[in-house]
């Protein structure tokens, strides 16, 4: 089984592509989203722009994806340590070494991998160049 995690909070095709890695990982694909109270602490006020049932849903009418549950711990540690996947998937903004919850995948022999195509897209971003703009017009 793989984990992926996220906020997920405006789906793109950063996402898509994320998911479809993981999932050619091999086995279930399960994806854990951040809570509303957790994507508030993470991303500031007037976020998520989706209530956390929503976005649940939409993920989990993906194909790739075979379970989705939502999480309000500021990291996904917690969760591994109860379902231990056989690999934890992080996108390209992170590095192995730098996935927070790295540590405890490895403890019980997991491992992490980083999947997906470059960081060239972002819910922030969206917002900030082509939702923020609109909005003002």
């Amino acid at each position: 089984m793989t984990l992926a995690n996220g906020c997920f909070d405006l789906l793109h095709v950063g996402h898509i592509r994320y998911f479809r890695a993981a999932k050619a990982l091999g086995g279930k694909l399960v994806v854990a989203i951040n809570s509303d109270d957790s994507v508030r602490t993470l991303k500031g006020v007037g976020r998520p722009l989706m209530p956390e049932w929503e976005r649940a849903e939409i993920l989990a009418a993906l194909e790739c994806i075979d379970a989705v549950v939502v999480f309000a711990e500021p990291d996904v540690r917690a969760l591994v340590r109860e379902i231990r996947p056989n690999v934890h998937a992080k996108g390209t903004d992170y590095t192995v070494e730098s996935v927070p919850e790295g540590d405890v995948v490895r403890e019980y022999g997991g491992r992490v991998e980083i999947v997906g195509d470059p960081k060239d897209h972002s819910t922030s971003e969206i917002i900030r160049t082509r939702l923020a703009p609109r909005a003002l017009s």
